[in-house]
């Protein structure tokens, strides 16, 4: 198993190298960044379009929304209580040169429950919206969600890219399980979802939207830093 303790060791490595890089400033906004609640006006905008877009069929879309956050998160605990490993804050070998923001989370961290959930709704919105430039800008969000988690100390890089592969499998699976009854159950319900994408003006919104999240919460926690309120 010579070459499986290499991976580890490689993972490792480029964890300590990725949570290297951090100060006060950055603290803060990570922080941010990793609590899902900081997001709730994004998701709103999300669901806003869902809705007005697919009226009726918003509600299945919805229902099949939270079905694959359910199970990307469950399964992702299910599978860090099967592999049982520790955390790098927990890691007895390099603990003491971690760098943890907020808390430190459950024993274990493989696979990453961010990191699941939010390549779940990014894979699974965007085969219903069927939009490039709302693909892009939800990968990027599951990239920086995903990376405020080595940032934070909470996970290694392989439990960020497993648990991403987990949600995209989530994503999709629910997708075609929403599809299936929508195509033998609602076939001469419109608007046809396979049909109907989001519009380049909506998705300039939902970008704005992020833009102008993003930029507040930079302001905010700059200004609360260089006044010493932090």
């Amino acid at each position: 198993m010579n070459w499986f303790q290499k991976i580890l060791e490689i993972d490792t490595r480029l964890f300590l190298y990725l949570n290297n890089f951090h100060n006060d400033l950055w603290d803060t906004i990570m922080l941010m960044v990793t609590c899902k609640e900081t997001w709730l006006p994004f998701y709103i905008i999300i669901i806003f379009f869902l809705i007005k877009n697919y009226r009726s069929k918003s509600v299945s879309i919805l229902f099949f929304l939270a079905l694959t956050i359910l199970l990307s998160d469950q399964l992702s605990v299910l599978i860090k209580e099967s592999v049982g490993r520790l955390r790098p804050v927990y890691n007895p070998e390099i603990e003491h040169i971690v760098h943890n923001v907020l808390r430190k989370g459950g024993k274990f961290g493989f696979v990453s429950s961010h990191a699941a959930n939010s390549f779940g709704i990014f894979i699974f919105t965007s085969l219903i919206f069927k939009n490039r430039n709302y693909y892009i800008l939800l990968l990027f969000w599951a990239i920086l969600f995903s990376y405020s988690r080595i940032y934070s100390g909470v996970h290694y890089p392989s439990d960020i890219i497993c648990g991403a592969f987990l949600g995209v499998l989530t994503g999709i699976s629910t997708y075609k399980i929403m599809m299936f009854v929508e195509n033998h159950y609602f076939i001469a319900r419109l608007p046809r979802i396979e049909k109907t994408r989001l519009e380049t003006v909506q998705s300039t919104i939902i970008l704005l939207g992020f833009g102008v999240l993003i930029l507040t919460t930079f302001i905010v926690v700059y200004t609360l830093h260089y006044y010493n309120y932090l």
